[in-house]
């Protein structure tokens, strides 16, 4: 007698369930149908009249509208990504070691469902872990620098363990492919450095290597994310262009912000209440100039520029929301909250500020400055997280139904 179990009869066995459960399939496919956009119109046409509607108020109505603004073809709205660390972690090193790394992890918040959503890892085979705390620095907590450029998250520098840096290239995440890739490494990975954006363009300044080098301090380099000019001569790689030095390493003691604003990329060199120094990169010539004087004198704290057109600061002592007037050279208060008191770093875009508050990083206050009067709300971080950075960029793409 034939073993029932033997190679031959299990393989008739699955063929004939699989071809039946095909047929089912198919039944059930043509019985059930996926539903028009729009009953009588062609999706390509409904897909039209439905892009010119909030998603907000698609959202709610059906599944495949659901799904409808989540696709590629759907134009995307902004959403919040932060980067995070665990509240459990302790906020200083514990007494028998000098430091502890934090693992780091990233999500996004969809206005739209209200609700979080998990990145993928970078390291998909390890956690990203970072030096955010260290024993002889009780009071600091050590900077992540990453920005956003043409709808991607870029991951630029950070501290590992023995203050080296800790990431030797830029980690790009492209909300739409839901993916991270490397772009080019610097010529030297640092941290500490001046970071900022400009018209689809990442540039990375000054900052400390493994060892402090003049050379690095005064540094001052560009990456082109949409300039196929800058790909190698084997047309798989961007490269970082050397650009005009700075004066001096005045800019290599902490984290800057170099926000571009209307062709100039503006920095100051300290945080918080301590004596300033401010200067500005002409970006089409090339050249260092004088921060004019009421520009830096209302700088005092975290600044970003919306769409980089209109220049905002946060005033951490007082809790003002600031944007600059050019040709009065002044900082119209445009609300004052005591939610933006003590802001650590804010975030520009669609009309709307985004400040991380200086409470442990675990609120994230949006104000709407477009709106007359402004107004503000609170988003919290995701349970047990707080927040080290946010950024505005489009909606990532759904590919799981679960979510939607």
């Amino acid at each position: 007698m034939a073993n029932a179990t033997s190679p031959t009869n299990t393989d008739s066995s699955s063929s004939a369930t699989a071809s039946l459960a095909k047929r089912r399939k198919l039944v059930h496919n043509d019985r059930n149908p996926q539903p028009s956009l729009l009953p009588g119109l062609p999706d390509h046409i409904a897909h039209l009249c439905l892009s010119r509607v909030h998603p907000a108020s698609l959202y709610s109505v059906c599944r495949s509208w659901r799904r409808l603004i989540y696709s590629s073809s759907f134009p995307p709205f902004l959403s919040l990504y932060a980067l995070l660390s665990q509240l459990d972690e302790p906020s200083s090193p514990a007494p028998d070691h000098s430091s502890s790394l934090s693992r780091i992890e990233f999500a996004t918040f969809d206005p739209v469902s209200s609700r979080w959503l998990p990145l993928p890892p970078p390291l998909p085979d390890q956690p990203l872990s970072i030096l955010l705390r260290h024993r002889s620095f009780l009071s600091r907590i050590f900077p992540i620098q990453s920005v956003a450029v043409s709808g991607n998250l870029v991951l630029l520098a950070a501290t590992a363990n023995n203050f080296f840096p800790a990431i030797p290239c830029p980690l790009v995440f492209n909300p739409t492919t839901r993916a991270w890739s490397a772009g080019p490494p610097l010529s030297s990975p640092r941290r500490w450095c001046t970071a900022g954006v400009f018209r689809g363009a990442v540039y990375v300044g000054s900052g400390v290597g493994s060892q402090f080098s003049a050379d690095v301090a005064r540094s001052f380099e560009k990456w082109d994310l949409n300039g196929n000019d800058l790909r190698s001569s084997a047309g798989h790689a961007w490269k970082w262009q050397k650009l005009r030095e700075l004066k001096d390493i005045r800019f290599s003691r902490d984290a800057i912000e170099a926000v571009g604003w209307r062709g100039k990329l503006c920095m100051v060199n300290v945080k918080g209440g301590a004596v300033r120094e401010g200067i500005v990169y002409d970006v089409a010539e090339d050249i260092w100039e004088e921060m004019p004087k009421g520009m830096i004198g209302g700088w005092k704290g975290p600044a970003a520029a919306m769409d980089e057109a209109e220049l905002y600061a946060v005033d951490e002592a007082n809790g003002s929301l600031r944007r600059y007037d050019p040709e009065r050279d002044e900082w119209d208060d445009v609300i004052v909250s005591a939610e933006l008191k003590g802001a650590q770093q804010i975030a520009a875009a669609g009309g709307r500020v985004c400040a991380l508050s200086g409470d442990a990083g675990c609120q994230i206050v949006v104000v709407d400055a477009a709106a007359s009067p402004p107004r503000t709300w609170v988003v919290e971080t995701p349970k047990g997280s707080r927040a080290v950075s946010v950024h505005i960029m489009p909606r990532m793409s759904q590919q799981d139904d679960a979510y939607l």
